[in-house]
């Protein structure tokens, strides 16, 4: 006859194994098999055959170098300045287009530059428009996680009092969470327009001082345009989160610090702060995983631009796998976002664990 603990792990394992069939049919199977495209050359539609070209294309997303570029200079040997008297460069085309000198910049384009001295130096890279998702996507993350989870966390200790009413706040707070993202962009598109409402509003503020710009068109508000909108429509979701974690503190504590006249902040220091311990954890890591999944907002509402200022990881893997028809391009853009997105969540964990 089978021990009761062995019953026990037989039941235990016969309700996983469900939940272990889906993750590895839908999450395990798709990564090995992205895996597998980013070694070849596949297409969506293409009348080669699929070729296996191991890391070429891990290499080519990847590759990024600094190019140090001389000023020009005359027969004298003095700098040739412009008509500001700002020095004057060759072009970078001249490193990076069939120069036998530099092989290694060979097909690469500009990125960004900045100066030490006279020399300039051009950070150069074979795919650019990769490298300006990865950093709007970074930029994101950095921006959104904090911000995000600290609005959800005030709103949860509002709406956590015994008030009146409060129910109400409750559901007003998690209403654009039930609205569909793509709903949600289309409007604050209207919103961001250059004779749209948020305009309006400030300039009516300032007295008509304010002249009214066209948010999602300039390259330096995209992105945080779309930060603040995606901020605004998912705090409601976490702040439940958060919510939850804070019914899970015995009102006890809190007699006694009452008790002991410990203030406010006290109170919060020490007894709900890490009664909310685990409750952050899981906050943490979840806007992080949504931030590095943004896409809908950005094919919505600006489409990666203007000039790739918005494009996104995940974007740039839709577009490539199926506008471009890319699909190993497509894949190996994946692993690498899973590979990110798993090292952060794993070094998160680190930083938050038990000590």
């Amino acid at each position: 006859m089978a021990s009761k603990l062995t019953t026990s792990n037989r039941a235990g394992w016969g309700f996983a194994l469900p939940g272990f069939g889906l993750i590895t049919l839908f999450i395990v199977v798709p990564f090995f098999f992205a895996f597998f495209l980013s070694l070849t050359n596949q297409r969506l539609i293409s009348p080669n055959p699929t070729e296996f070209v191991g890391l070429d294309n891990y290499s080519n997303l990847l590759s990024i170098r600094v190019l140090s570029i001389e000023p020009v200079v005359n027969d004298a040997g003095d700098i040739v300045r412009d008509a500001d008297g700002n020095p004057e460069y060759p072009r970078v085309r001249d490193f990076t287009r069939n120069n036998p000198d530099y092989p290694q910049y060979d097909g690469m384009r500009e990125w960004f530059r900045w100066h030490s001295g006279e020399t300039a130096k051009v950070v150069v890279a074979t795919d650019v428009v990769f490298w300006k998702s990865l950093r709007n996507t970074l930029m994101f993350v950095l921006v959104v996680a904090p911000v995000q989870g600290t609005l959800a966390l005030g709103l949860a200790l509002l709406i956590n009092q015994r008030l009146r009413g409060i129910n109400i706040y409750r559901a007003i707070y998690f209403m654009p969470v039930v609205v569909s993202i793509v709903v949600v962009s289309l409007l604050w598109r209207f919103l961001y327009a250059e004779e749209g409402l948020l305009n309006n509003i400030l300039g009516a503020l300032s007295f008509g001082m304010f002249e009214g710009r066209d948010w999602l068109g300039d390259p330096d508000t995209a992105l945080g345009a779309i930060e603040a909108m995606s901020i605004w429509q998912a705090v409601g979701f976490h702040m439940v989160i958060w919510l939850s974690g804070l019914q899970t503190i015995s009102p006890t504590l809190y007699e006694a610090s009452s008790i002991e006249g410990a203030s406010k902040w006290q109170t919060f220091r020490y007894v709900t702060w890490p009664g909310l311990r685990n409750t952050a954890i899981l906050v943490l890591i979840v806007i992080t995983m949504q931030a590095f999944a943004l896409f809908a907002q950005v094919d919505i509402m600006t489409s990666g631009g203007p000039l790739d200022s918005t494009t996104t990881v995940v974007h740039q893997t839709v577009v490539r796998g199926y506008g471009k028809q890319d699909i190993s391009g497509a894949s190996t853009i994946s692993v690498i976002l899973f590979l990110l997105v798993l090292s952060i969540s794993l070094i998160q964990r680190y930083l938050t664990r038990e000590k």
